[in-house]
């Protein structure tokens, strides 16, 4: 473990020239002043006390944009009043064009390990921070744009296309009904802007993504890389009050923000092996200190079991595939790890020993949210004979149940809804699904190893598996089907998909399209990042 950081440059205090000349265009797009009657307001806590991470700058102004999505229920949970935002005044809402009197938008700086090789400044190439929303509750939530234009850390043109924005909003509340700590789009713009993409003009669209905080692991990274303690600090105590705040002010207090972090991301990541999701793109700087999901780019859910399976264009070595989720995340963690050496402790070997200490946690707490999830999957964890399946004995079930899965390429999300069908007493249940061992006729006569008769004797409950497994998931190919018809127009598949996803546990009469995988013989599903 390095006690030491690639020093970094502190951020610029002006932009770079553009080809055209135009210096500091998107830092003088006016910004309206949102009507005070819009009843919004939106702090600037990151932009104030952490200036050393945050550039000030403006969101480009498209001249004729249209709202395409807008989140009803994220809006109430924030409580935003639709009714107050009427177009075209909710359109230059989300694109940060119109905004409350003392909005300090900002784009953020960070750092990050990116297929595993260092960048020491990312930052917001295209995106912006608009400021804190506080929510009824009194909590703090980020209100942040993508495809907002070009910033000093943009790499490419700053803008996104219409589908990956689309992707974002979809699968985000797919993500936050199937229960898992996410981002969440309050909208989508179109910016009537084409822009290139994969050698075509492609329509351009603008997200407005709501999280508990942007705060990563990169940008830790990047203040460590600063080289000023005080900056480290001032960063450590500002994510322990946003996501551990029962920890300020203790002495220890950032060795118990390692721990939060490691716990967060241990149940996180579970969470997404448990229902087959693939991030895709598991950089340092895609890792939240919240603990929630951001940045659906190459991402995906499995259809067929496989570990290795892999849908980024760019990993090309499978380094993010999904069985090999839970090591990068303690990967990740380690290089948070790092950055905190300097606050743990004075000496550096008693500061790593808490580091390592904290890391050594994760395996434990992944493994006990994963068998925990496995347990309701498998309507154990209620069941009358649970004494017979301890936890050995679930390893052992399990092993033998994925290792079927994977041998017979075995669709993950149906297996599972099948299984609960089995549980219920339906001797069908798993005809089609997985083959009969021995030339027996009944249900605890599958599966190789005897575990679907083990499994059968512990008396599974029904109920609790329909209730711990969904029946819709965002199917690849539904999810590039109504991506493709947004693209021409016609939004009415992507709503219609977005309905459907919106309650994933419960059958829905007339959507049994929407529970089948893709049909054999398709062409492999390959995303990208959108840029």
């Amino acid at each position: 473990m390095s006690a030491d950081a690639e020093p970094i440059e502190p951020l610029p205090t002006e932009p770079p020239s553009t080809e055209s000349g135009r210096a500091d265009a998107e830092r003088t797009e006016p910004v309206d002043a949102l009507p005070a009657s819009a009843g919004i307001v939106l702090e600037h806590d990151f932009a104030s006390r952490l200036p050393e991470l945050a550039l000030p700058w403006r969101a480009f102004r498209p001249e004729e944009p249209r709202t395409l999505a807008w989140n009803d229920a994220l809006a109430a949970e924030l409580g935003i009043d639709a009714d107050r935002l009427p177009e075209p005044l909710r359109a230059r809402f989300l694109l940060g064009n119109a905004l409350p009197q003392g909005s300090a938008p900002v784009a953020q700086a960070y750092a990050g390990h990116q297929f595993g090789g260092y960048s020491p400044r990312l930052g917001d190439g295209r995106a912006l921070l608009l400021g804190e929303l506080r929510d009824p509750s009194g909590r703090l939530r980020d209100l942040h744009l993508k495809g907002s234009g070009r910033t000093p850390f943009a790499r490419a043109d700053g803008f996104a296309a219409l589908a990956p924005m689309l992707r974002e909003y979809l699968m985000g509340e797919a993500m936050a009904a199937l229960g898992v700590p996410t981002t969440r789009a309050l909208g989508v713009v179109a910016t009537g802007r084409r822009v290139p993409r994969d050698g075509e003009l492609r329509d351009s669209a603008v997200l407005a993504r709501v999280a508990s905080s942007h705060l990563r692991v990169g940008s830790f990274q990047f203040a460590r890389g600063l080289g000023d303690a005080e900056v480290l600090v001032r960063l450590a105590d500002y994510a322990v009050e946003r996501h551990a705040p029962e920890l300020a002010g203790a002495p220890d207090r950032y060795a118990g923000l390692l721990d939060a972090v490691v716990r967060a991301q241990a149940g996180l990541v579970a969470q997404w092996v448990l229902l087959g999701f693939v991030h895709g793109v598991m950089n340092t700087d895609n890792m939240t200190i919240s603990g929630e999901t951001i940045d659906y780019g190459p991402c995906a859910f499995i259809d067929a079991f496989d570990p290795a399976a892999s849908f980024s264009s760019i990993d090309h070595q499978g380094r993010y595939a999904y069985g090999n989720q839970p090591s990068i995340a303690l990967w990740n963690l380690t290089r948070f790890a790092e950055t905190l050496l300097p606050l743990l402790a004075p000496d550096v070997e008693t500061a790593k020993s808490t580091a390592v200490a904290s890391l050594d946690r994760f395996g434990g707490l992944y493994n006990d949210a994963w068998m925990a999830g496995m347990r309701d999957k498998l309507g154990l964890a209620h069941a009358a004979g649970r004494a017979a399946v301890d936890d050995g004995a679930l390893a052992e079930l399990t092993a033998d149940m994925l290792t079927d899965l994977q041998r017979h390429r075995i669709d993950y999300t149906s297996f599972f809804r099948a299984l609960g069908r089995a549980a219920a007493g339906d001797p069908t249940a798993l005809d089609g699904v997985l083959p009969r061992e021995g030339g027996g006729s009944g249900a605890g006569d599958r599966g190789s190893g005897g575990w679907v008769q083990r499994w059968l004797g512990a008396g599974p409950d029904a109920g609790e598996m329909d209730r711990a497994n969904p029946l819709y998931i965002p199917r690849n190919h539904l999810v590039e089907e109504a991506l493709a018809a947004a693209e021409r127009g016609d939004f009415g598949p992507f709503s219609r998909l977005l309905d459907v996803l919106a309650r994933p546990f419960e059958e829905q009469s007339g959507n049994e399209r929407y529970e089948r995988p893709a049909p054999e013989g398709g062409p492999a599903h390959v995303t990208f990042c959108g840029t």
